[in-house]
């Protein structure tokens, strides 16, 4: 199993930190403060660690260097971002993402490639889609049938500058639409995936598990 790190002892992060453990991998947590560890439930078994979530020592005592994915989900939006970048550019944690307050700085932090989800939007579900592609497809719709799932997509960033049509190849499934900075867009005949994008696809719901391996990978070189 993976090991976890996650800034921010709030609902959010304590229900992350439970679901995470749930599932059998290893959790660390981080709160400025000690009393913010109440919300955890008696027998949490992970490590609580207090401290500013940026400072690298302190990401070090949560064992940042071994993890598998880094979610801040502070009240702060320059600290969730700062020890997401902290994370990816000094760490190399491949799998982060970002609580975002201000819609207006979203945009910003999608252009690092920070992966971000506004407040309005935020909920524990939306974070392990981001951090935890196995998990990830649970989908927005399903047809009548049943047989058909339009779910919002995690991509392995080597897939970054491939077509779309090589994404939908090697998934075997129809890219609906992406979110640009925000905004929905259908892609062209030329559109490539690009640094922040969200990929929305239409997949068989059968196939789920194995979409969401295919794609968490990166591409075959012979795409």
């Amino acid at each position: 199993m993976a090991h976890f790190v996650i800034m921010g002892c709030g609902r959010v992060g304590a229900t992350l930190a439970h679901t995470l453990e749930d599932s059998g991998h290893s959790v660390a947590i981080i709160d400025q403060d000690e009393r913010a560890f109440r919300r955890l439930r008696t027998g949490f078994g992970g490590r609580k660690i207090t401290g500013v979530g940026f400072d690298r020592e302190t990401l070090k005592q949560a064992d940042i260097e071994t993890a598998y994915a880094f979610a801040a989900v502070s009240s702060g939006d320059n600290s969730n971002i700062l020890a997401t970048r902290v994370a990816r550019e000094t760490f190399h944690v491949e799998h982060v993402v970002a609580r975002i307050y201000d819609p207006g700085r979203a945009e910003i932090y999608q252009r690092l490639g920070i992966p971000t989800v506004a407040a309005v939007r935020w909920s524990a579900d939306q974070v392990l889609r981001r951090i935890l592609p196995e998990t990830a497809i649970k989908g927005d719709f399903r047809e009548p049938s049943g047989r058909l799932l339009l779910t919002e997509l995690t991509l392995h960033p080597d897939w970054i500058g491939r077509h779309v049509l090589d994404i939908e190849k090697a998934g075997a499934l129809r890219v609906a639409y992406l979110t640009r900075f925000g905004e929905g867009m259908l892609p062209g005949p030329d559109t490539s995936y690009q640094q922040g994008d969200t990929v929305h696809a239409m997949i068989v719901s059968s196939q789920s598990s194995e979409v969401a391996n295919i794609l968490s990978a990166a591409p075959l070189k012979e795409l």
